[in-house]
């Protein structure tokens, strides 16, 4: 297993330090107060602690529309989950590799990636999993070589379950992975949902983001039908939520009341310390940890270990 360096392409950047970035007293969310959702927040116990690590609950954050703070949010939530304990392994399922890009490393410069473990049976997981700047947090990357898989894949027996044949050798290394998909309902979308025990659906609190997200749900119960049972649905995360704007609070109101109780009660807000994330190649958990977004994150893993 390799290790990440630490990024080096925010150089000539100006981006405000991260000792100086504070959004206030890091306050306990109380229980029975009314939160982002509009409706009063659920107790979320303290997460317990663990004596060993796995077998690993796999999750797919996915969304077939772009920009809706997937990857953001897998490379949060993971580092949010390595503080309470957790060991986590981020997975860049995007042939855009963003989600590496976001953790530092370029994607052009990777000579083997997750497609090699996908398409190459000399090639081993472990062979290709890096370590991250942050302690219990490793990623399996990606590069725009993943996008021939589809097609590489389309005459493989069993092709759905690609992904966790590859995943399954370190099961018990880890505590949760995190698959971050493509933006879209392609095959490689359907081998992470094949592969997952749940679904975190990032939402924007924006009409059309709202629209689309039928059809997602309409693809994972189809893969739950045919391909993996134990499919569910995690929860659905509002993104980009500006709670000054009668839009957002509107779009929060209606995807309330579609889904209900599997809309988590932590919302992410806009802020301007997530580009600056991507910029610094790590986690706002270690770049901003007092910030309102790392804060978020925190809460976030703590109701997702709930869960």
């Amino acid at each position: 297993m390799s290790t990440l360096p630490r990024s080096e392409q925010g150089r000539g950047l100006s981006i405000a330090p991260r000792d100086s970035d504070d959004d206030g007293v890091d306050e306990p969310v109380v229980a029975g107060t009314i939160g982002p959702t509009g409706r009063p927040r659920r107790q979320i116990p303290e997460p317990p602690l663990v004596d060993r690590h796995g077998p690993a609950r796999v999750l797919a954050i996915c969304n077939q529309k772009g920009g809706v703070g997937k990857t953001t949010s897998t490379i949060n939530l993971g580092a949010a989950l390595t503080e309470y304990g957790r060991r986590v392994l981020l997975v860049d399922f995007d042939p855009q590799g963003a989600l590496s890009v976001g953790l530092g490393i370029p994607p052009h410069e990777l000579e083997r990636t997750i497609y090699n473990v996908l398409i190459e049976g000399s090639v081993g997981v472990r062979d290709v999993v890096m370590r991250t700047i942050v302690d219990n947090l490793d990623l399996l990357p990606s590069n725009i070589d993943l996008s021939a898989a589809e097609v590489q894949l389309v005459s493989e027996v069993g092709r759905e379950h690609s992904l966790m044949r590859t995943l399954r050798p370190v099961l018990d290394d880890y505590d949760f992975i995190l698959v971050d998909c493509q933006p879209s309902l392609g095959l490689l979308t359907v081998n992470a949902l094949t592969a997952a025990d749940g679904v975190l659906i990032p939402l924007e609190c924006e009409y059309f983001s709202l629209r689309g997200v039928a059809l997602l749900i309409d693809t994972i119960d189809k893969v739950r039908d045919r391909l993996n049972p134990k499919l569910s649905i995690t929860g659905i995360l509002a993104t980009m939520f500006d709670p000054r704007t009668l839009h957002s609070r509107e779009v929060m109101a209606r995807v309330v009341d579609a889904f209900g109780e599997i809309v988590f009660d932590t919302a992410i807000n806009r802020t301007v310390r997530f580009p600056e994330t991507t910029v610094a190649g790590e986690p706002i958990t270690t770049w901003a940890p007092r910030s309102a977004g790392a804060k978020a994150y925190r809460q976030l893993a703590r109701e997702v270990i709930a869960r």
